[in-house]
């Protein structure tokens, strides 16, 4: 049986949740159907005039921190761009090609690996190519056409996704040496300042996320994914991470920003402007607290 199914029978609140997914473009107040959406996922009510919380604050930053530029940041395309002129076209893993529709794709003049994705949404429809003359390319173009319907602010109202152009984008398929995945590094940034990271090993059999603050020790934190049993070690090029953070993150609130380190140079992964839609509980509690005093809102009305 679909683990989704599982969960649902299982979870009432899972299932509710999916349910108002469905009906998302029926309600028309962003406030409102965050209202709900926090209260289904988290199991409390959510204080948006006053919030205190990093969840919180992030629902709030939905609301009411609605930058134009921000859209250019989260789509995966124009990000790039963006991120190369800031620090440097060699940090960005290179793009074999952006499409409108999966049947513009010509297979044939594509690499035997690749990797295929979505520009506007978190992996629906994406394609790890790993053997080409394996490839079901009639499967690969359906599940892309997954994920060029999907509205992916509709689900969360993460607004900066709003109105990014949706297109499929093929990029250079990377590895680190003999590691059959890569490993994420993502830093947590408030005004230009890293605070913490947590290094994401992200395979199908055994997820993990781990969390250090900015002198690599580990901090007792735990969101979605379990600790890894092995510590993870400290990236010879943590330093270096940490200060291109700082140049992506300047002015902004929150900002999440990503990396891998493969074979020693330091590539760009994204930015994200809500981890885990600002819907994941803190354990412990007293992190959630933490957390939100390091995001200082934009109106002194809401600080922390």
């Amino acid at each position: 049986m679909d683990k989704r199914i599982i969960k649902a029978l299982t979870s009432p609140s899972f299932a509710c949740l999916a349910i108002l997914h469905k009906l998302s473009p029926l309600i028309k107040s962003d406030e409102l159907y965050l209202k709900i959406v926090y209260w289904l996922s988290m199991g409390k009510r959510s204080n948006l005039k006053n919030p205190k919380t990093f969840n919180e604050k992030l629902q709030w930053l939905k609301l009411y921190n609605r930058k134009p530029e921000y859209t250019i940041m989260v789509d995966k395309v124009k990000a790039k761009e963006y991120v190369a002129k800031i620090i440097g076209k060699e940090h960005i893993i290179p793009t074999l090609g952006v499409w409108d529709d999966p049947d513009e794709i010509d297979f044939d003049a594509l690499p035997n690996q690749f990797v295929l994705k979505c520009n506007h949404n978190s992996g629906m429809g994406m394609c790890i190519c790993r053997n080409k003359s394996k490839l079901d390319i009639a499967k690969v173009k359906r599940e892309l056409r997954k994920g060029l319907r999907q509205d992916y602010y509709m689900t969360n109202r993460e607004w900066p996704y709003k109105n990014v152009p949706r297109k499929i984008m093929a990029e250079k398929f990377m590895q680190d040496g003999n590691k059959p995945d890569l490993t994420d590094y993502k830093f947590f940034c408030f005004n230009g300042e890293p605070k913490m990271m947590y290094v994401s090993h992200d395979n199908a059999e055994h997820a993990t996320t781990d969390f250090f603050d900015m002198d690599y020790n580990r901090l007792p934190i735990r969101m979605k994914d379990p600790n890894s049993e092995v510590l993870p070690e400290q990236p010879k090029e943590f330093e270096e991470m940490k200060q291109y953070a700082r140049q992506l993150s300047k002015n902004m609130p929150f900002l999440r920003v990503d990396f891998y380190v493969i074979c020693h140079v330091v590539y760009f992964g994204e930015l994200t402007f809500f981890h885990n839609s600002g819907l994941t509980p803190i354990r412990p509690t007293e992190w959630e607290y933490k957390i939100g005093k390091w995001l200082k809102l934009p109106s002194a009305a809401f600080g922390s």
